[in-house]
């Protein structure tokens, strides 16, 4: 049994990283180069089915598909960043505070972080995006908003386990100073749970961009977005298939290789996977 679960560990690892690391060739490749203009109408060309000139097909305006695809990487990788980049800082802030001090700074922070959680994360995004208007920035703001609750959590739990240890009370006696107990000692040993959280975050980012794109509040066309394409390809779903299934394996695909990389983590992490 124990050879079976390491075997699945080491194919979860594999295919996840194999998956993320295809994306991001795909995504730099994006920068310097598409085989067609991916904003170009070329209304002559338009619902083509997938061929050598056009390899995942064309959309209602005649433009490559699969170039767009490409492009959706750059948008799809910059929200999943931008997203984990401000749920960490303010995650780690706030549960690390909060671990680490106790009390009523504890409660107060936890209260808040409760009240952010009560709401469904889909409809704050919505509402968020609509306070301050659709496009990238602004989508990744309202997902790390967010985002930084679940970190937050994570990170006091973190910080209460570690807080009272001996590494800790010895570092207090020879009078290190606060910030650098939280941040020097005791945040790398928690380090690992916060990488998990931070590759889950990311697919879950990537997935409600998707759906705010999709009901056109996220990023605004011309730019492509995954999930504006599979709005827009909606309406060819019978007559052009090919439309609908490139936009939509490209989001299943990366966000099935993340959550199978974040799957792969926690196990190696988790120090009872290798008893």
């Amino acid at each position: 049994m124990k050879h079976i679960q390491r075997y699945m560990k080491n194919i979860n690892l594999i295919i996840g990283l194999l998956v993320i690391v295809g994306f991001l060739i795909i995504m730099i490749i994006s920068f310097f180069y598409t085989p067609h203009d991916v904003n170009s109408m070329n209304i002559p060309q338009k619902l083509r089915s997938p061929s050598s000139d056009y390899l995942f097909g064309t959309d209602e305006f005649g433009r490559d598909i699969f170039s767009r695809i490409m492009k959706g990487t750059q948008t799809a990788f910059a929200v999943g960043l931008m997203t984990v980049f401000i749920g960490i800082i303010f995650g780690i802030l706030i549960g690390g505070v909060a671990g680490y001090v106790g009390g009523w700074i504890d409660e107060i922070f936890m209260r808040m972080m409760d009240a952010l959680m009560a709401f469904p994360g889909i409809i704050l995004a919505l509402m968020l995006v609509a306070v301050f208007g659709p496009g990238i920035v602004n989508t990744a703001i309202a997902l790390g908003i967010i985002a930084i609750p679940a970190i937050a959590r994570i990170t006091r739990s973190g910080f209460v386990q570690h807080r009272d240890t001996e590494y800790v009370l010895a570092a207090k006696l020879i009078g290190v100073k606060p910030y650098s107990i939280m941040f020097r000692h005791i945040l790398p040993n928690i380090s690992s749970q916060i990488i998990v959280a931070a590759t889950v975050t990311f697919a879950t980012a990537m997935l409600a961009e998707a759906a705010l794109s999709y009901l056109g509040l996220g990023v605004q066309p011309p730019n492509p977005s995954w999930g504006r394409m599979l709005k827009d390809s909606q309406a060819y779903l019978v007559g052009a298939p090919w439309y609908t299934y490139a936009p939509g394996g490209a989001i299943t695909v990366l966000v099935l290789g993340l959550y199978m990389l974040s799957n792969a983590l926690r196990d190696f992490m988790d120090p009872r996977s290798k008893a």
